[in-house]
């Protein structure tokens, strides 16, 4: 009876051991965030930070008008995880988005340049495809954005 219990209670070890632990909706923020600023680190960025996890490089601020978060505009992009795999890009003329229909990190970040505006939005992964992932794009995938906001569409 004590080997058949002994047995038994590896069993449930090794079973509990090999269970990944999910995080936290807490625990993936700040994960993502050390993933960002590591990112940032060893790209010898300057970033910009805002209080749901979004961190943003200008390099060209731009000269028109800030969209706002409900615009249309158009944005040539390019998008890639952290280890450099290209995901999704628009062709040089750009793609046309509402700015409500896109992830949550292009409704935040977008707003952050002026028409003609150029730079890098990072992402964590609830501000991108969250816990369950999109397409190629995996769960709690941290993403990074270059982009050219090129217009407001009136």
């Amino acid at each position: 009876m004590n080997i058949r219990f002994s047995l038994l209670m590896i069993g449930f070890l090794i079973m509990g051991s090999a269970c990944k632990k999910e995080l936290s909706p807490e625990e993936q923020l700040e994960k993502d965030i050390e993933i960002i600023k590591e990112y940032i680190a060893d790209q010898n960025l300057t970033a910009l930070e805002t209080s749901s996890g979004l961190h943003y490089v200008i390099n060209e601020l731009g000269t028109g008008n800030h969209p706002l978060s409900n615009d249309n505009v158009t944005v040539r992009y390019k998008g890639y995880t952290t280890n450099g795999n290209v995901f999704d890009q628009s062709d040089a003329g750009g793609a046309t988005f509402n700015l409500q229909q896109v992830i949550k990190g292009w409704t935040e970040g977008i707003p952050k340049f002026k028409e003609g505006g150029k730079g890098i939005l990072l992402i964590p992964s609830k501000l991108g495809y969250g816990e369950k992932g999109g397409g190629s794009i995996p769960p709690n995938t941290v993403l990074i954005f270059e982009v050219d906001l090129l217009t407001i569409v009136q």
